[in-house]
């Protein structure tokens, strides 16, 4: 078989990513078609700079759930080793391949000839099942210590400002590496790191629920006793690997960047959600709620953080891509995730040591990357501007 040409290529990948541009077109539609009733998610599309970053956003999440997921769009094992393919050119004929194999390399080789398409859309499973989770987890953190600091000010204000600022003095990539070295995982601090702060999405789905139903206590005990089962379930699962059912099981390396992600962006989105805090504790509607004589949980969590949401979106979506690029760091320097994963980090560190001869092994899944954070940028920038319009 003869090479294929740049067109070939491109027709063919856009050909293997046809279960993204249906999933695409689907969530489009009907995003659109329902727009005045999804609130602040509605109104993204009508702003075209949001529309963009949601369809690049998207367009990977997509990718990894189906490619990660699923398998599908994968021509090659990722770890596959092919005779013959080394740091093939993009569009090479696949050396002896049998009747079941796909033919081509679609975006070449790399230095141990393995497939490049492959391992870059797997590669965003490994982005996507870490970044938003792990920012969420961080977001709890940040909320559940950051409502309190803010809205009672003093002593307590003031010992987890000192914690907060103390962690924030670090350089964050430094920070970031000194987290995941194995001298440092050997200890076990990152276990006990986990143990702590996986603990404040229980609290603060406990305390959620139980100031929303204060006055109904059947039903609060009815949801603050799934909220703890379910919790205690995740918790055990993710922080120890002990999981009773045996479902959960999260590998070692994969905790210890999770948690390093955590720890990292908690301290932000403590100062953000404290300052945000302070400003609207005084505004009318927070007094009228207290002299309604409502409690002060009651006060933080259905007065306070809706009214900043915005904001936190914003941030949400913003700190996704810092952490996307975090993961691309550490796997870049070799640590955190094994050896042989195919995310893009990794994958661009053994790419760029032959750089000067062949692009191609690096230069997918940088572009993956790049255009992974440019839509998330663009996301963030299309959601402030509408929530400013409230």
């Amino acid at each position: 078989m003869e090479p294929l040409s740049t067109f070939e290529i491109i027709g063919m990948c856009l050909w293997q990513l046809g279960p993204v541009w249906v999933a695409l077109v689907l969530t489009f539609v009907l995003s659109i078609r329902f727009k005045r009733r999804l609130g602040l998610y509605g109104k993204l599309f009508d702003n075209p700079v949001g529309m963009v970053g949601f369809a690049l956003v998207m367009f990977w999440v997509y990718a990894a759930v189906f490619a990660g997921g699923f398998g599908w769009m994968v021509t090659h094992d990722t770890l596959s080793q092919f005779s013959g393919m080394k740091n093939k050119l993009p569009g090479t004929p696949l050396v002896g391949a049998g009747p079941d194999a796909y033919p081509y390399f679609l975006l070449g080789g790399d230095n141990l000839a393995r497939d490049v398409w492959s391992r870059m859309l797997v590669g965003s499973w490994e982005v996507i099942k870490i970044a938003p989770f792990a920012t969420l987890f961080a977001f709890m953190v940040g909320i559940t210590l950051g409502l309190p600091a803010g809205y009672y000010g003093g002593k307590l204000d003031l010992v987890l400002s000192f914690l907060a600022n103390l962690i924030l003095a670090f350089p964050v990539i430094l920070l970031f590496y000194l987290l995941v070295t194995p001298e440092i995982v050997e200890t076990g601090i990152p276990t006990y790191m986990a143990a702590v702060l996986f603990l404040f999405p229980i609290i603060f789905a406990v305390v959620l629920i139980n100031s929303r139903f204060h006055i109904q206590p059947a039903t609060r005990n009815l949801y603050v006793a799934i909220a703890a089962v379910v919790g205690g379930w995740l918790y055990l699962g993710i922080a120890w690997d002990a999981d009773p059912l045996g479902i959960i099981s999260f590998p070692a390396n994969l905790l210890v960047v999770f948690v390093s992600v955590v720890f990292v962006n908690a301290p932000s989105v403590f100062r953000i959600v404290r300052g945000l805090t302070m400003d609207i504790k005084t505004r009318d509607y927070v007094a009228a709620a207290q002299t309604r004589g409502e409690a002060a949980w009651y006060v933080m969590l259905w007065e306070i953080l809706p009214n900043v949401r915005g904001p936190l979106i914003v941030d949400f979506c913003l700190r996704i891509g810092y952490t996307t690029i975090l993961l691309g760091t550490l796997g870049f320097f070799g640590l955190g995730l094994s050896p042989e994963s195919p995310d893009w980090g990794s994958t661009i560190n053994e790419g760029r040591k032959l750089l000067s001869s062949y692009l191609h092994p690096a230069l997918a899944p940088a572009f993956a990357l790049l255009s992974l954070v440019l839509g998330l940028n663009l996301l963030a920038d299309g959601l402030r501007e509408e929530s400013l319009k409230d």
